[in-house]
């Protein structure tokens, strides 16, 4: 299990916020102020929900399920989000670090298996000053870091030893597919970056007794038309994370928010396209999850 963050770190993290360059978009804004950055978020987290899920893949459900805390807003802001009003419309009620440590040892009460931080990339340091609260007042569960990718891989630095679970996306491999869905054709060069950071603190997934206690899994969308670049993402874990990692190479895209506005995305990806993308993971050893 994970320990609490250092004091030491939380300062560090919270030093960050003005003029804010935590993630990869460099708004430089003064959070602290109340400023909203790119994400839509200022001096405070917004929580939309918090409770046991059992949508998780299994290795992070178990019998107990998964404790999700859903954060308001996003750095991602993708044009086809299935959860946009919880991110672009940045839903949810404010939640400082007391608040949020307390949602984290009630949901150990109830049973979950984890504590997972769903979108936690821009509001880093009050979950990790939660993370400390918690830890020191009796959390004893696995911490889930669920993120869509765009991860600065020096912030993630100083979360080594403080997460037990790194489970980012890696939704694009070509800078001009991120450029016009995301807004940020840097995508595939810090994801590549952050997921390696992740594999190096963590190493490949470890489950006992069913359930993930450490380690990294990978979460990769297909998407119609290849716009995601499938094989490259699997290409790139295979070969330059680990020949081992867990990959959920995932079929639930829909189109939702302003996808039908792009004509490559607006429908699903057919069973035919899903099916290979599987076949072809298997065939390089990766671990399939889901």
């Amino acid at each position: 299990m994970s320990v609490q963050p250092t004091q030491e770190v939380v300062e560090d993290l919270y030093s960050l916020l003005s003029p804010c360059r935590l993630c990869p978009r460099d708004c430089e804004v003064q959070r602290p102020n109340g400023e909203r950055g790119y994400c839509k978020i200022g001096a405070e987290p917004l929580v939309a929900s918090a409770a046991p899920h059992y949508g998780e893949e299994p290795c992070l459900v178990g019998s107990g399920g998964s404790g999700t805390i859903f954060l308001g807003g996003c750095n991602l802001m993708c044009e086809f989000c299935q959860n946009y009003q919880v991110s672009h419309g940045a839903e949810g009620s404010p939640g400082g670090p007391k608040q949020l440590a307390d949602l984290m040892l009630r949901l150990q009460k109830r049973g979950c298996e984890n504590i997972n931080l769903v979108t936690p990339s821009h509001v880093v340091p009050w979950l990790m000053d939660a993370v400390r609260r918690a830890r020191l007042d009796g959390l004893d569960v696995p911490i889930v870091y669920n993120t869509g990718g765009l991860d600065r891989a020096d912030t993630l630095r100083m979360l080594d030893g403080a997460v037990d679970i790194y489970m980012p996306d890696f939704k694009f491999w070509d800078p001009d597919e991120a450029k016009k869905y995301c807004h940020t054709p840097d995508y595939p060069e810090v994801a590549r970056k952050a997921l390696k950071e992740m594999h190096r603190q963590v190493g490949d997934l470890e489950v006992r007794d069913g359930v993930a206690r450490k380690g990294l899994l990978v979460r990769h969308m297909v998407m119609p038309n290849d716009v995601a670049g499938t094989r490259e993402v699997l290409d790139f874990l295979a070969e330059e994370v680990s020949g081992d990692t867990c990959v959920n190479v995932m079929d639930q895209y829909r189109p939702c928010y302003r996808a039908s506005e792009y004509a490559d995305i607006a429908q699903r990806p057919d069973r035919t396209q899903v099916r290979e993308a599987r076949e072809y993971a298997e065939e390089l050893g990766l671990t399939l999850a889901g």
